[in-house]
């Protein structure tokens, strides 16, 4: 199915930057590129590779910095056309802060531009790896001024303080997170009672209703599915409107993508390679009502 992209979308995107493999805006922006979206990149760091390798050289920016940088884009004269705004990870309360500066001044200048936020903390086989602050920061801060968030489950349950190990658990942690702010949620990387043990289920919710998206298993482990992930469906939000074909068409690219890179026995991310899953995905799921 290739995807139909009706007008041009601009997206002001805030993420850590690596020169070798894929994860922040090294695997969003490219994707986003390959479906046709302009990506204005403010990179929060820039490192040799992702720290997942234990050893990596670079730079953290600091706020005045990414402050700057969007600054200078606001000077072209674009944020009125900024259709919205994606933050992943943050080394720290300050980074959060400039973050949260360049979406009041992406909605002061075009108030239907949405704020994806990507509340990056940890997960369930590494617990917190991020800056002490964060996770309440988050909470306090990014999650109140956000339209659009996508937590796994344990980032989810730390940020609602509900357990989400059942699929009704989850919808009642998804309903405190829409109480907290966004109004699209999406649950990735989601295991409960319903799901196989061959497969992985994806969860969002808006306005009141749910959807259950399943794929099935690739066993391997790869850093920045998830800014992959954030990025297809914030563009296909974008583009259609609607949750449910945004996680429909950014899952099924996903999927492919992660396929092709467990085919390969690659480490990183085939994003090169696997392209064309971005824009005609070879498989695709669909989302049923739960």
């Amino acid at each position: 199915m290739a995807v139909a992209v009706p007008e041009p979308v601009n997206i002001l995107s805030l993420q850590s930057w690596v020169a070798f493999g894929h994860v922040g805006n090294a695997a969003a922006v490219f994707p986003l590129q390959r479906l046709g979206a302009e990506v204005w990149a403010v990179h929060t760091v820039q490192f040799s590779n992702h720290t997942g390798y234990g050893d990596w050289t670079g730079e953290v920016f600091g706020a005045a910095t990414i402050a700057a940088l969007v600054e200078g884009i606001a000077r072209r004269g674009v944020f009125p056309a900024c259709d919205a705004v994606l933050s992943g990870y943050l080394g720290g309360g300050p980074i959060g802060e400039a973050v949260l500066a360049s979406v009041g001044r992406a909605k002061a200048a075009n108030p239907r531009s949405l704020y994806c936020c990507d509340p990056v903390i940890g997960d369930s086989g590494r617990g917190i790896y991020v800056a002490a602050e964060i996770p309440e920061f988050l909470r306090s801060r990014a999650l109140p001024a956000a339209d659009v968030a996508l937590p796994n489950p344990f980032e989810l349950s730390l940020l609602t303080g509900l357990p989400c190990g059942t699929l009704a658990e989850t919808k009642n942690a998804v309903a405190r997170l829409h109480a907290m702010g966004p109004r699209t949620v999406l649950v990735s990387g989601l295991k409960t009672e319903v799901t196989p043990a061959d497969a992985l289920d994806l969860l969002v919710g808006e306005g009141g209703a749910f959807h259950l998206l399943r794929t099935p298993l690739v066993p391997i482990s790869v850093n920045g599915a998830g800014d992959v992930l954030a990025a297809l469906f914030l563009f296909h939000l974008l583009a259609s409107g609607s949750a449910v074909r945004a996680l429909e068409a950014a899952s099924s690219s996903l999927f492919g993508l992660i396929r092709r890179t467990a085919e390969s026995g690659a480490r990183e991310l085939a994003i090169i390679a696997a392209q064309e899953e971005f824009v005609r995905p070879t498989a695709f799921f669909k989302a049923v009502a739960c």
